[in-house]
């Protein structure tokens, strides 16, 4: 058996117990056998968990071909793990069909950017199947942009891993995987039990919702975070330098990302505080466009401040630097968390009156007085999360749609409309986009923006009527996947308002079958569609 470190483990290997304030954490190590046992071992059945720490034999494969097929082949090693400087030369001197296939594969799927490159091959080896076969976990309309651009390559993958015989080589290098994984061990366990015990939360199995570690030496030494669907993942090359603020931030988010998704409407009624915060230049648009993910941002970095060791004035100085950069609910949940800390209930279940406890008039108030700050600020700035994380790419294509008219004017105006939405500024936005469709009736970048701004006014009825217009009849957005995918999305969005879950469903289902849909529409679509599973499981069966 390969290495394993598993939480909340299996039945039938040792069992460690830990007792962390009123919460009870299950510990299995499976990769020594010389771990120290706290107490007796016990014989009942232990819960299984979906939070792991392991290496990937399809992970390896996948290196090891992008290492034969040449990819920094002209970078140093200095600075590489050993495992990973000393493979690269036996890799490039591999020879036969298979490889030739692969190199020739790799040579025609290259990008400039040797991390989006690289960022290409460690999706795939996180969606693949096992050896010998590598066959896709995810169904094709679930795949991450990364992977589809590099289709076919598993068939490739697994020519290759028969002919270079990568199976026994995964075997040999299971020492180097073992001790990497057996010194993560008291980092990790450290992060989980905290924050897991923090938050009063067991990490109990759910379909499809899953945090794992892989460790990887042939990635080097940057620390790679994944979340795809309800799958959570990092990848690291190793113990060297644990990245533990990267790691509990991204377990955070695995605790706390259903949340918002589990109560739409409790959340929603603190959405028009966003109006201000939406300003801020350091704010991704990402997030100033699914204000569900900013609210939980924010909600993960006020329970860091809480797990992390800081004085009251590093604490401060935090909630500042989170005020200017847009991340203005940090400080009121930061301060509602302690009524939190006093009460019985697991976060799951106290969330709602966590969350209305915010006092949004005073709220509204104090936003209304901050002073942003500007963009160019951010990288200067960057917290140690952001400074060592490579997050899969977020980026919609930038070519324009052939829907937008080659008019400069109404370039200008649409980009106008767009910047104001950002800015919550939707009267100056109604009014840019009405130019547009004095010129253009029809115009679907236009028609999407009045869809926005009717919901920064909730005007539900109004944006309703616009999003069905751009994905139903001969209005439909057919033309501009983003337009297409988005309405779908802000439909579903108001059906779960409504609570009507099968027409939510409905818009959900068709967001993601937009040919072309924008990566961050999809996202959205699948957290929705995973909000309404999880409502439904929990609703008592006829």
């Amino acid at each position: 058996m390969k290495p394993r470190l598993i939480l909340l483990p299996d039945s039938n290997l040792l069992r460690f117990r830990y007792l962390l304030p009123g919460f009870l954490v299950l510990l299995l190590w499976t990769g020594s056998a010389k771990a120290q046992v706290p107490l007796p071992i016990e014989h009942r059945a232990a819960p299984q968990t979906n939070v792991t720490v392991d290496g990937s034999e399809a992970m390896f494969t996948t290196m090891c071909a992008l290492h034969a097929a040449g990819f920094e082949e002209e970078v140093s090693s200095a600075g590489w793990h050993p495992l990973r400087a000393r493979l690269r030369d036996v890799l490039r001197q591999q020879q036969g069909p298979a490889v030739d296939a692969i190199r020739n594969f790799y040579r025609l799927h290259a990008l400039p950017d040797a991390a989006a490159t690289l960022s290409r091959y460690i999706w795939f080896g996180l969606v693949s199947g096992p050896a010998p076969d590598f066959k896709l976990t995810l169904r094709h309309d679930e795949l991450p942009p990364d992977v589809i651009a590099i289709e076919g390559y598993g068939e490739l993958l697994a020519a290759y891993y028969r002919e270079q015989n990568i199976g026994d080589l995964w075997r040999q290098v299971q020492p180097v995987y073992q001790k990497e994984i057996e010194q993560l061990h008291e980092g990790v366990t450290q992060v989980v039990f905290v924050s897991s015990g923090y938050l009063r939360e067991m990490t109990v199995p759910s379909q499809g919702h899953s945090f794992r570690i892989v460790v990887e030496p042939m990635v080097g030494r940057i620390t790679n975070v994944r979340n795809y669907g309800e799958h959570y993942a990092i990848v690291l090359s190793g113990a060297t330098e644990f990245p533990v603020d990267v790691v509990r931030h991204a377990f955070l988010h695995y605790l706390l990302d259903p949340l918002p998704l589990r109560y739409p409407r409790v959340v929603a009624a603190k959405y028009p505080l966003m109006a201000t915060a939406g300003k801020a230049p350091r704010l991704p648009a990402e997030l100033k466009e699914d204000p569900g993910s900013w609210f939980t941002e924010c909600l993960v970095r006020a329970v860091e401040l809480k797990l992390k060791r800081m004085s009251p004035g590093e604490r401060e100085a935090a909630m500042d630097l989170d005020d200017a950069s847009g991340y203005v609910l940090v400080r009121p949940i930061f301060k509602a968390l302690a009524k939190f800390e006093k009460s019985e209930p697991a976060m799951s279940l106290f969330f709602p009156e966590m969350v209305r406890s915010i006092d949004a008039a005073a709220e509204a108030k104090r936003i209304e007085a901050l002073q942003f700050l500007p963009a160019e600020a951010a990288a200067a700035e960057q917290n140690p999360v952001q400074q060592e994380v490579t997050r899969g790419t977020r980026a919609v294509a930038a070519a324009v749609p052939s829907t937008v008219p080659n008019d400069p004017e109404a370039i200008a105006a649409l980009t106008e409309g767009e910047r104001r939405i950002a800015e919550k500024n939707a009267r100056a936005a109604e009014a840019a986009f009405q130019k547009v469709l004095a010129k253009y009736p029809e115009q679907p970048r236009a028609w999407y923006g009045l869809g926005l701004v009717a919901m920064m006014e909730q005007d539900g009825r109004r944006a309703e009527q616009v999003f069905t217009r751009l994905v139903k009849g001969e209005h439909a957005a057919s033309g501009d996947p983003r337009v297409l995918a988005w309405a779908h999305v802000y439909l579903g969005r108001l059906h779960e308002i409504n609570s009507q879950a099968d027409a939510a469903k409905e818009e959900y289902e068709a967001a993601l079958a937009v040919a072309d849909g924008p990566p961050d529409a999809q996202g959205a679509a699948r957290r929705g569609l995973a909000a309404i599973a999880a409502e439904q499981a929990r609703q008592p069966h006829p």
